[in-house]
């Protein structure tokens, strides 16, 4: 057996704390701003672009229900292209003699079971809500099962 003895490393760059600071500091920084970059769409405050949505469904049809109060029916628009539900609005504010122009927008993917060409939208009380109808295939069916 060969016993080997142990020397600790020589350092040849200064400690951080010679220099003031500690290797650790940035460390909770940079977690906090993970954690809000991560974690903005779960209740913080919404873009300045978007508008919040609500999504759900019943056995017939998928609803997008987004709040746009205060904007005209005319300045609305929905579309249904490649699978996405775009809603987008414009605003325009006048301040004395400036106007000011202000665009939001929100996509949401669509299931496979909706069908485009069926989707219908109504704006009542600044929530528009637009309704997705189901395919036929993917609506659930009651089956009678006879027993002999």
């Amino acid at each position: 057996m060969r016993i080997v003895r142990y020397t600790q490393p020589t350092n040849r760059f200064a400690p951080a704390s010679v220099f003031g600071r500690n290797p650790w500091s940035g460390l909770e920084t940079e977690i906090d701003r993970l954690f809000q970059s991560a974690l903005s769409d779960f209740g913080g405050a919404p873009a300045a672009d978007r508008f919040p949505v609500d999504l759900y469904e019943d056995d017939h049809s998928a609803f997008v229900r987004a709040e746009l109060p205060g904007f005209k029916r005319d300045a609305i628009s929905v579309e249904v292209v490649d699978g996405y539900l775009t809603i987008a609005a414009t605003r325009e504010t006048k301040q004395g003699e400036k106007t000011s122009t202000a665009k939001f927008n929100r996509s949401v993917a669509l299931p496979d079971e909706v069908k485009a060409d069926g989707v219908t939208a109504a704006y009542e009380n600044g929530v528009l809500t637009v309704t997705l109808p189901k395919k036929e295939e993917a609506k659930p069916r009651k089956i009678t099962v006879a027993v002999k």
